[in-house]
């Protein structure tokens, strides 16, 4: 029997009979806003989000309950491409969102059906502004991947290189916008509550739509792709020569060519060790640590990183080299964030609480004005947390789950950081779980270890060292004409660990 229900301003009619509706069905008929609201009230309510439901219904705005981490999954699943590129992004947020759930989110994956060659074509066609077959040689009918937003197709050009052709699915701009409009609506009918308020939903979903929209524009991905190899092409810490990022010969807003990488994903390399004496082992230790070499290059020293270095995007290539693919999703440090975040993995790996809450408050700025921040708790807590590496060899600690229980104990002591400490976290336990999985012998910390005195370095004097001396001057002058103050170095001695501290106060 149909159910009417008050969904903001509407009134929709649900039907048991169409309840059971293919996740991407609207992939090929385009719901109304009425029908796609009334689409997804079902999906709750078959998984059992009463909360959820509620509040799209009734309008109710009790404190949010969240369903279990799978269940949320799999509702994302269900929802369709917009609201699985949500739990990808919410998986990059472990300021926001509790340990399991970003855990549940990470892998978020969607079997989703290849778009008939037929249509993609005609779409391929409209990007190009050209018939296929005046831009290429050859090109496969049969996608050779396919995912939410788009997919990929071999081909070879007229000049004989081969690439591979990502396209988006015809239609998805528009479906991912209507998605949009309805989580809007969704965060505004969140707003009036504590929680809506701590986390200001309302500007999360204008940030999630964003980054959702910008996903959809290839221009952006072929600049990210330019920009990470030319960035790589140059290295004191690697052969860059052993590192390839695929050449862009075509964007368009919803069209990218790229070069053909000849390889497998990293956990289906098959090794030889032909340039090692046949020692297999020491190959797989090489090539490990060349992609930590290369990421931890892009976090600390270049500033721009590719924040999703899971296997898929990670290549052993026929020739032995590593190719990086997939450059949609990449974030950005600053050097004042790259330096403290040096520090906070320092602090983690001496198990020094105090520091760590120090550097956190350095990032980070309160959820709610309204309710101070009890430092002495936070300390307490980062504590507790970094008792367990207490007795672990560095070779065994892991670095992004750290970063990742930082942020956790952080948002429970009303702490927010930024989105971009966020993604490092997750790009950081990305490459971690690839690189253990592929040689149990590689770690993080080790292989930071040549890149420290250069680290060092510029954190002293920057790259030029003239302007920083000048602004060491600048900064002691105003020191002088701020007088009088006193400027007190007390050093307290614990063993086996020295802290100075240095206290500016007025007289």
């Amino acid at each position: 029997m149909p159910t009417e229900y008050h969904v903001g301003w509407k009134t929709l009619t649900t039907h048991p009979a169409t309840s059971a509706l293919h996740p991407y069905s609207s992939m090929t008929t385009l719901l109304t806003p009425v029908a796609r609201q009334r689409e997804i009230i079902e999906v709750l309510i078959r998984h059992g989000w009463e909360y959820m439901r509620q509040l799209l219904t009734i309008g109710k705005s009790d404190e949010p309950e969240l369903p279990a981490p799978e269940v949320l999954r799999n509702i994302l699943i269900d929802l369709g491409p917009a609201y699985v590129k949500l739990g990808q992004l919410l998986s990059t947020r472990p300021d926001l969102m509790p340990s399991a759930y970003i855990e549940a989110l990470s892998n978020l994956q969607t079997n989703v059906p290849p778009v008939a060659w037929a249509e993609i074509e005609t779409h391929l066609r409209q990007e190009l502004n050209l018939p296929v077959e005046e831009m290429f040689e050859s090109i496969s009918q049969q996608a050779i991947a396919a995912g939410s937003i788009a997919q990929t197709h071999e081909a070879t050009l007229k000049n004989g290189q081969k690439v591979a052709v990502k396209i988006q699915r015809p239609g998805i701009e528009t479906i991912v916008a209507r998605d949009i409009a309805v989580f809007k609506q969704i965060a505004g009918l969140l707003s009036p509550t504590n929680f809506g308020k701590r986390y200001n939903v309302v500007a999360l979903a204008d940030e999630f739509s964003t980054s959702l929209l910008s996903e959809l524009d290839f221009t952006q991905e072929a600049e990210y792709t330019d920009r990470l190899r030319i960035a790589l092409a140059h290295s004191r810490w690697f052969d860059p020569s052993q590192i390839i990022v695929p050449e862009v010969f075509f964007s368009s807003k919803k069209s990218l060519i790229l070069q053909w990488l000849d390889g497998v994903p990293i956990f289906q390399a098959q090794m030889t060790g032909d340039r090692y004496g046949g020692d297999v082992e020491a190959e797989r230790h090489a090539f490990t640590t060349l992609i930590f070499r290369a990421f931890l290059q892009q976090y600390l020293i270049d500033g721009f990183f590719h924040a999703d270095p899971h296997p898929g995007n990670l290549f052993y290539l026929r020739d032995g080299r590593v190719g990086i693919l997939d450059c949609g999703m990449m974030g950005t440090l600053d050097r004042r964030t790259q330096s403290i975040m040096v520090e906070l993995m320092l602090a983690i790996i001496d198990a020094d609480p105090d520091r760590c809450a120090q550097l956190t408050l350095q990032l980070a700025e309160p959820m709610d004005i309204n309710q101070p921040t009890n430092l002495l708790r936070l300390q307490s807590d980062y504590d507790r947390l970094l008792r367990q590496y207490y007795n672990l060899s560095l070779a065994k600690i892991n670095i992004g789950e750290a970063f990742g229980k930082i942020l956790e104990a952080a948002r429970l002591n009303n702490l927010r950081l930024p989105s971009n400490i966020g993604l490092l976290t997750k790009s950081i336990a990305n490459l971690e779980g690839t690189g253990r999985g592929f040689d149990p012998s590689v770690n993080i910390v080790d292989e930071i270890r040549p890149l420290m005195s250069d680290l060092f370095r510029r954190q002293l004097v920057g790259e030029d060292p003239m302007r920083s001396v000048l602004r060491t001057a600048l900064e002691f002058k105003q020191l002088s004409l701020d007088s009088p103050r006193q400027v007190g170095f007390c050093s307290i001695a614990s063993p086996p660990k020295r802290c100075v501290s240095i206290s500016v106060c007025k007289i």
